[in-house]
Parts: structure tokens; C-alpha cells; sequence
């Protein structure tokens, strides 16, 4: 996992990979199922996050990568932790298992506080291999572990590492803090939890709130029937002509007008403000539309 440290590292800000992070949803609501997707339903205790300077390193080690390992429900794969010079904040090896063995920076031997989001990505990258998920890239796929690890209960620990002042700059991962809150709030409108009291890093609660507000966007698009007046009205100008706008964020996030199979009329696709699975549905005035990956009932005013 790539680590973003010292004053003379800026953090990257903004959504800058948000194409990527909704795409990383979608699959993983296509790889585990709105039911699978649904037992993730408890995050990480910040307790089990806890690792005191008292504690013994390796047994303290071993029981944050433990808890990680059930916050991500792995329960039959067994972390082996170690501790050396690197420049990463850590390393995992991918086999077969039920072993795998995790390399961390030697910082972490006195830098405790944030080892457990160290270990959040890489149980992640377990998981993901496990689930035999990925993406082409390595780029992309180390944004879909991010994704995982936040949207599954872990990775609110990442963003809780992010530290930004005049002496600190400091991210771990891949994701931008904007876009970690940006999930963070995806999952917790799924199951209705608040992480904003886990944030021990101010920093970090801003950037979660900036992404909320993001995530809050999406519900609020057309042709839901919860978005605001002028997208309503762009919707209505951009029906009448057959095409869609590019409405809000560019990337195939757009609502796209095309003719329906028996040339009768339209049905307008746009992406479920859940899993990002695009939806199409006939133009036909006020509807409720299910989402097929999901199973988000959604209404519409198409």
C-alpha cells in the first residue's frame, strides 16, 4: 500500500478517480450480491483498532490483523505479521492461503495508532483475491481495494490515518480523502451507521463531509424524484430533444435518452445513486424502478 507522508509530500484532493470508485461498487455488488454485500453490515470496532505503546508489538500486531480479518470476513485466513525498512506502508503476499503474510514499515513499531489501516488494505487485497475480483490495471485495482475496504467496514480506519497541517502531511492508500468519504458515506446510507465519531483526525472528518455531500448528489439526480428544481428542468429540455445532458459529474454518471425497441417512445438509462448500476426505464411520467443488482426501489419522475 503507497503511503503519503512529510511536508514536502501535498496530499492529492478532490474526486479525481470517481469514475473508478462507482465502478469498484458496482462489481463489488455483482461479485457478492445484494444479500452478500448486506452481511458487512457491522464495521470495524475503533476498539479493536486500539494499540497501545505498552502493548507487546508482534501480540499486538497479531490481534489488530485478527480483527481485521473479522471485520472483513475472512474468518478462516490467518495473518502473519512482520515488521522491516520499506518504503510502502505495507505489503501483503497473495497464495493460496490460510496463511498470508503481511510486510509493514518498521515505522509502525512505534507509529501504532495507524497500523490497523496499514492492515485494512491489505486484508482487503485478501478478500479481493479471494473473491477472484479485479480490476485490468494496477492502478485501478488498487482503487477498487480502497473502494472494498471502505465500502465493506475497513476503510474508514484509512481515512482516519489522512493527517494535513503545517509539520504532517499525511494519506494512506489510493483514494483521495474526498473520495474515501465519498464511500464511507455510500456504505453508510446503506446501513444506516454514522462513522463521523470514529474520526480521531480532524482532517479526516472534513474530507468525509465534503464526500458526503457528493454522495448526497447522487440521490438527488434525475429523474429522481428527489432532485431539485433545475434538474428537473434541464431533464424536462434535454427530453424533449432525445438526448441527455452531461448532469453532474462526467464519466458515465449522465441520465442518456435513447428509443425504446418498438420505436414508440424513450426509456432513459442513469446510474442507481446505491450501486451505480445503471437503470433503464421507460418515460412515462411518475414510476418506481428496482434496481436488479441492488434491489433499491427507487422513484422516479421520468
Amino acid at each position: 500500500m503507497t503511503e503519503n507522508r512529510g511536508p514536502g509530500s501535498p496530499v492529492e484532493h478532490g474526486f479525481p478517480h470517481l469514475v473508478t470508485v462507482r465502478a469498484s461498487i458496482t462489481a463489488l455488488f455483482r461479485r457478492l450480491s445484494a444479500d452478500g454485500i448486506r452481511t458487512y453490515d457491522t464495521s470495524f470496532a475503533p476498539a479493536d483498532a486500539a494499540f497501545g505503546a505498552t502493548d507487546d508489538l508482534h501480540l499486538g500486531a497479531q490481534r489488530v490483523a485478527a480483527a481485521t480479518v473479522r471485520a472483513l470476513r475472512l474468518p478462516d485466513a490467518r495473518m502473519v505479521v512482520s515488521f522491516r525498512a520499506m518504503e510502502q506502508a505495507a505489503t501483503v503476499e497473495l497464495a493460496a492461503g490460510p496463511e498470508y503474510f503481511v510486510e509493514v514499515n518498521d515505522r509502525f513499531r512505534t507509529h501504532r495508532r495507524d497500523l490497523a489501516a496499514a492492515l485494512a488494505h491489505e486484508v482487503a487485497h485478501v478478500l479481493l483475491h479471494r473473491l477472484d475480483l479485479r480490476f485490468p490495471g494496477t492502478a485501478e485495482n488498487e482503487i477498487l481495494t480502497d473502494t472494498a475496504a471502505a465500502y465493506l467496514g475497513a476503510g474508514w480506519l484509512l481515512l482516519d490515518a489522512y493527517r494535513e497541517d503545517a509539520l504532517t502531511h499525511q494519506r494512506f492508500g489510493y483514494l483521495t480523502p474526498e473520495e474515501f468519504g465519498y464511500v464511507l458515506a455510500k456504505r453508510a446510507a446503506l446501513f444506516g451507521e454514522d462513522p463521523a465519531p470514529w474520526f480521531t483526525s480532524p482532517q479526516a472528518y472534513e474530507a468525509y463531509v465534503r464526500g458526503r455531500a457528493l454522495a448526497e448528489r447522487d440521490h438527488r439526480r434525475a429523474p429522481l424524484t428527489a432532485a431539485g428544481p433545475l434538474a428537473r428542468r434541464r431533464y424536462a429540455k434535454a427530453r424533449r430533444a432525445g438526448a441527455g445532458p452531461a448532469d453532474g459529474p462526467a464519466g458515465g454518471s449522465a441520465y442518456r435518452f435513447e428509443p425504446e425497441a418498438a420505436g414508440a417512445g424513450l426509456r432513459v438509462s442513469f446510474p442507481c445513486p446505491v450501486c451505480a448500476q445503471r437503470l433503464r426505464v421507460p418515460v412515462r411520467g411518475r414510476l418506481r424502478a428496482r434496481c436488479g443488482l441492488c434491489h433499491t426501489v427507487l422513484d422516479c419522475i421520468t
